[in-house]
């Protein structure tokens, strides 16, 4: 556990928090409060998605463009 004052955190800020990164207990005295440095990862895995029954029931976009075209024309039609 390491205490050190704001000045010394203000000064080497990425040595401190590469501490804490390494589970090292971090204090910051800052007047009559301490503040605790703790490292936890935003994102702890890759998210990778699987298909849905909506992936497998949904049309390909060749599909979509041949029916557009046929709105289309029956639009230029009238």
């Amino acid at each position: 556990m390491q205490i050190i004052s704001t000045q010394d955190f203000a000064t080497d800020i990425n040595r401190y928090f590469d501490l804490a990164r390494q589970q090292q207990q971090i204090l910051v005295e800052n007047g009559n409060y301490m503040f605790q440095i703790v490292y936890k990862p935003i994102i702890e895995k890759d998210v990778v998605f699987e298909p849905d029954a909506d992936f497998y029931n949904s049309i390909s976009m060749e599909t979509v463009r041949e029916r557009l075209h046929k709105v289309v024309d029956k639009l230029y039609a009238k």
